[in-house]
Order: structure tokens, then sequence, then C-alpha cells
């Protein structure tokens, strides 16, 4: 059985355009706290980044927040976390987001989501770490994001195995049971000249 610490989520700085959005992230937050793991995240007080550590807070839980600097100075920091960590770019707070957290999850967002969520996929494509990465689909968010990846596998651009190893759902309680129950199997990215040859031949 997998122990998570300090889970990571991803998610939008707006609240979206649907109720069930900030529902979600509401509840999230609540769960983290009852199972006694840490939120880390990207540091806001706006939208769903907001209300997941403001659900995480008020359940007594454990909130680090990351931010560069330059978001801190348009005041959209939150200034009520357990622990707000300032970095300098964006780049340092992606990595240090990855460095305390055990998990990853992204709940409904925009580019930032995705670009933070596709870098910690990269990185478990090519095994520099193990760790669950699940999509909580809400509304169907995912749905369409889901069906690309099968497509990328389809079209020999991601491997089956990879794309097994990321999880899309709704349910909070199945989300939790996977990530505890979830075992990393890395195999190599890149094709070798064996199987370059063998399509050749073909």
């Amino acid at each position: 059985m997998r122990e998570i610490q300090s889970l990571c989520v991803y998610c939008g700085s707006s609240s979206g355009a649907h109720p069930e959005y900030t529902e979600a992230a509401w509840a999230f937050g609540t769960r983290l706290a009852q199972e006694g793991i840490t939120l880390v995240y990207g540091g806001g007080k706006v939208g769903l980044m907001g209300t997941v550590a403001d659900a995480a807070l008020a359940a007594g839980g454990r909130v680090v927040g990351v931010i560069p600097r330059q978001l801190v100075e348009k005041e959209v920091a939150h200034t009520g976390l357990s622990e707000l960590q300032v970095v300098e770019t964006m780049h340092e707070r992606k990595t240090r987001m990855y460095e305390i957290s055990d998990a990853f999850v992204a709940l409904p967002g925009g580019f930032g989501t995705m670009d933070e969520m596709f870098e910690m996929l990269t990185w478990a494509q090519l095994g520099l770490h193990s760790y669950p990465c699940a999509f909580l689909d809400v509304r169907g968010f995912y749905r369409s994001l889901a069906a690309s990846m099968d497509h990328m596998v389809s079209e020999g651009f991601v491997k089956p195995i990879q794309r097994d190893q990321v999880w899309f759902g709704s349910e909070i309680d199945a989300l939790f049971t996977w990530m505890r129950q979830y075992e990393s199997t890395y195999t190599p990215k890149w094709i070798t000249s064996t199987s370059i040859d063998s399509q050749v031949e073909r």
C-alpha cells in the first residue's frame, strides 16, 4: 500500500463556468485534510486554487503554496496558508512542487494546469519519478483528453503501459483507492534499433 504524505493539485485560477467545479474542488480539499495529506498547490487565493486550499484549511489540513514572486506582487497569493514558499520563476515553482509531493492530481483548469500536469506525465514516461498522476474528471471535463491519449497510443506515440498508468475518473473515493494501490512500471520511451529494423522489414 503506497503512503501519500503530500499531494500536489493542479487546477484553474478561475472557477469555471459551472458550480460543479467549485463543489468538486471543495470536496477534494476537504478529503485531503480528512486523510491527513498535505495539500501542495500553486499558492493562489483565486479560482479553484483558492477553493481547494480554503477547503483543506477549513477541515484542519496542512496547505503549502508555491508561488512566483511576480504573482505575489499582483496580490493573488493566499496569505492564510500553513506555509507559502515564494520562488523567482514558474520553472522553479514547478520543480519545487514536484520536490515536496508524493502524487499529482489535476482538477479542471486551463493552459497552466495542462502544462504542469503534462510535465509530470513526461517525467514519469522518462522514468524520472514513480508517483501516481491522475485527472479528476468533473462533468466530463477531461473526457476528450483521455480520448486524445488513447489516440496517441493507437498512432504509436505513447506506449499502452504508459497510458494505463494515468487515471481518469470522477469519484474521489475511487481516486484515493487507485493512488494507494498504484505501482509504477517503467518502460523505456525510445524504440530500439531492433524495433526499427523490424519495422523496416515489414
